[in-house]
């Protein structure tokens, strides 16, 4: 086993704080990754504080993680020592599903193993995540970084970026496609980005007039203030598809108004329950869906389409020792538009 230095959660009411976790040794077909950089999601704080119960401690959160292959198993044959790589929300699943065959491993029948507060396919083992020197991982769970984009920023991507480049790929956004992006966070910023990029006409719907000088920055067509229902019956009919990525309790039902006919509105964001009347699906035979984040085949798509197109996450550098405060921070909606640590700051 490899002793390797981590900042977990002991529990639900602790900071993180330094702590040493044990590592695999490459077994044939793993990689031992070198982190460089991991991303601070949302959700890190949710499970780190067990907000959607059932955490496991110790936790080491962190699954938006870029690193370079520091050793290879004796049957590894698309990695090399030295590539720079990266590890996103799952390490395996079970491979054999229609899920897994089909490329979604996220959607695994048995259980994907993510890639922390999760356990090994074999039910027991814990899982660690990259706020951490270094990750033991299976080469079919590994995603190649394209060059081009500076690995800090690219370390959003293999969570924020798949999360909003899956849902508007999957519902078939195209160009010109008239859509709206709900929430401008760590999810909404490259979902502006992201939808941009595929060519459709973006706009963003916030309840904050404060945004919108970002919101255009990113590469926003038009924002919309909806603080009331005039302003939601001005723009009635008016989207084919909607991404909310807002994970505070809101209403449904009014943002399902700004659908035209067959439009969609998929949710990312996991809020509080919401009631939800079926007229305005009935009406206008609109959808209101729901997506995770994409499998292995997807992500590395995600990632070539990024450099191809220059997309990357708008980030904030820190420290491990930070980490604390960072969170504090995600929770005022204090970043602009997403935190990531440099895990040199751990050696």
């Amino acid at each position: 086993m490899i002793k390797t230095s981590v900042y977990a959660a002991t529990d639900a009411a602790s900071p993180l704080a330094p702590f040493t976790v044990e590592r695999r040794e490459p077994g044939a077909h793993d990689v031992l990754i070198d982190i460089l950089y991991c991303g601070v999601c949302h959700s890190d704080i949710h499970q780190a504080r067990n907000e959607w119960g059932g955490s496991i401690y110790p936790m080491v959160p962190g699954h938006e993680i870029i690193g370079v292959v520091a050793q290879i198993g004796s049957e590894v044959g698309r990695w090399q020592v030295g590539d720079t790589v990266g590890v996103g929300c799952f390490v395996d699943s079970c491979r054999q599903c229609e899920a897994c065959e089909a490329g979604e491993e996220q959607y695994c029948h048995a259980g994907a193993s993510f890639t922390y507060n999760s356990r090994e396919q074999d039910r027991i083992t814990p899982t660690y995540g990259g706020y951490s020197t270094r990750i033991t991982v299976d080469e079919s769970y590994v995603l190649k970084i394209p060059d081009g984009i500076p690995l800090e920023r690219a370390a959003p991507l293999l969570c924020a970026g798949i999360t909003t480049y899956s849902p508007l790929r999957h519902f078939g956004v195209q160009r010109n496609d008239r859509i709206a992006i709900v929430g401008l966070g760590g999810l909404g910023h490259m979902a502006v980005k992201l939808g941009k990029a595929l060519g459709a006409h973006v706009t963003m719907l916030s309840h904050s007039p404060g945004k919108r000088e970002d919101a255009f920055r990113l590469g926003a067509d038009n924002f919309i203030v909806l603080r009331d229902a005039e302003a939601f019956a001005q723009n009635a009919g008016r989207f084919s598809f909607i991404l909310d990525t807002v994970s505070a309790q809101h209403d449904y039902n009014a943002y399902l108004s700004l659908l035209r006919r067959d439009g969609t509105m998929v949710l990312i964001g996991l809020p509080e329950p919401t009631p939800l009347a079926a007229g305005p699906l009935v009406m206008g035979r609109r959808r209101l869906a729901g997506s995770l984040i994409g499998g292995i085949r997807e992500t590395q798509e995600m990632l070539d389409f990024c450099a191809e197109h220059g997309v990357a996450a708008d980030v904030e550098v820190i420290p491990i020792q930070n980490i604390n405060e960072a969170y504090e921070r995600t929770l005022k909606s204090d970043v602009r538009y997403r935190f990531v640590i440099d895990m040199a700051s751990l050696q």
